[in-house]
C-alpha cells in the first residue's frame, strides 16, 4: 500500500521537454488547428475556429516538442469579454511567455461567420446577414494584425445590360412598322408592359473579400463599420427578407449600378483609401458568373509605404 501511494507521488514524464532527436532542424510553426472557442466581436457571439502555433529553433539541446495544453488554457482569455486588438496582442505574448525559449514567434488566426441584421430597402422588414471574417495576428519583435471580412453582393454586367438594350430597340421598331398607325404615349406604354424586355442583362452573386492591415490600437475591432463601407461602395449589397416593394427597389439599383469586376475593385480602392484609416489593404472581388462556367476576378493590394517610395 505505501509503495502504491509513493508512485502516485511521483511527476509524470514530460516527454515533450525531453532532447528530441534531429532538433537542429528547426520548425517554422507547430501548434492547432480547429479549436471551437465562444468569442464577442463588436458586441454579437462568434462561435469561433481558432489555430495557433509558435515556431521552433534550431538547437542541437533543444527540446523535442512544444506544450499545446498551455496554448490551450491561454487562449481562454480571448473569451473574457469583447474582442479587441489589445486583447489579440496580449494573449500573443502569453502564448510565447508560455513556452520554452527555444520558441520566439506565435501565430494566431480566428475565423467564423458574423450575424448582423440587415434592414430592407423599401419596407419595413429586417433578415440575419452573415458575413465571413478572419483575424490574422502574429508576434516576433513586433506584433502584427490583419482583419479580413467578406462581403456578398450583386453585380450586372454592363455588356449585357447593352446588349439587352439593343435588342429591346430592335424589337420596338420592328412591332412599330408593322403598325401603320401614329404610335402615341399609351401604345409605347402598353408595349413596354408587355414586350418591353425581350432580353434580359444577367446578374450575378459576387464576393469581396477585404483584408485590412490594423494597427493594434484600435478600441475595438471595425468589423462593422468596414463591412458598411464595402456595402456603400458597391451599392447593391444582396438582401435577406424582401417584399416585392424590395425587389422592386433592388432592380432598380441593380439596373444602375453596372459593374464589371475590374469596377468593383477600383471602387473599393478608392472607398478604402479615402478613409484613411489603414497603412496597408488589399482587395479580391469575385463575380461568380451566370453567363459562363467560369468566375471573373479582380485583385489589387495598396500600401502606405508604397506611396511614400
Amino acid at each position: 500500500m505505501g509503495n502504491t501511494a509513493m508512485a502516485h507521488r511521483q511527476p509524470l514524464p514530460d516527454v515533450q521537454s525531453g532532447h528530441g532527436e534531429m532538433s537542429d532542424i528547426a520548425l517554422d510553426w507547430v501548434g492547432m488547428q480547429g479549436i471551437a472557442l465562444p468569442l464577442e466581436v463588436a458586441g454579437r457571439p462568434l462561435n469561433a475556429e481558432v489555430s495557433v502555433g509558435v515556431n521552433v529553433c534550431a538547437n542541437r539541446d533543444g527540446v523535442r516538442g512544444i506544450h499545446m495544453s498551455r496554448l490551450y488554457l491561454t487562449l481562454d482569455a480571448l473569451t473574457q469579454g469583447e474582442l479587441t486588438p489589445r486583447r489579440i496582442i496580449n494573449t500573443l505574448a502569453e502564448c510565447l511567455q508560455s513556452q520554452s525559449t527555444d520558441s520566439d514567434r506565435v501565430q494566431l488566426e480566428i475565423g467564423g461567420e458574423l450575424l448582423l441584421s440587415r434592414p430592407a430597402l423599401i419596407s419595413p422588414q429586417r433578415g440575419w446577414k452573415s458575413y465571413p471574417l478572419r483575424i490574422t495576428a502574429a508576434l516576433e519583435l513586433l506584433p502584427t494584425l490583419t482583419l479580413q471580412v467578406g462581403v456578398p453582393y450583386s453585380s450586372t454586367c454592363p455588356a449585357s445590360a447593352a446588349l439587352s438594350r439593343q435588342a429591346a430597340q430592335q424589337q420596338f421598331l420592328v412591332d412599330i412598322e408593322a403598325d401603320d398607325e401614329t404610335v402615341g404615349t399609351q401604345q409605347v406604354a402598353d408595349w413596354l408592359g408587355t414586350h418591353g424586355m425581350p432580353a434580359t442583362p444577367h446578374s450575378q452573386r459576387s464576393w469581396a473579400w477585404v483584408t485590412v492591415t490594423l494597427s493594434g490600437d484600435e478600441k475595438v475591432l471595425p468589423v462593422i463599420s468596414l463591412i458598411d463601407r464595402i456595402e456603400h461602395a458597391l451599392g447593391t449589397p444582396v438582401q435577406t427578407l424582401v417584399k416585392r416593394q424590395d425587389e422592386q427597389a433592388f432592380a432598380l439599383a441593380n439596373g444602375r449600378n453596372l459593374m464589371f469586376c475590374e469596377d468593383a475593385a477600383r471602387r473599393l480602392y478608392d472607398a478604402l483609401r479615402r478613409s484613411c484609416c489603414y497603412s496597408a489593404f488589399s482587395v479580391r472581388v469575385e463575380h461568380q458568373e451566370s453567363l459562363h462556367a467560369h468566375n471573373a476576378v479582380a485583385r489589387l493590394s495598396w500600401r502606405e509605404d508604397a506611396d511614400a517610395a
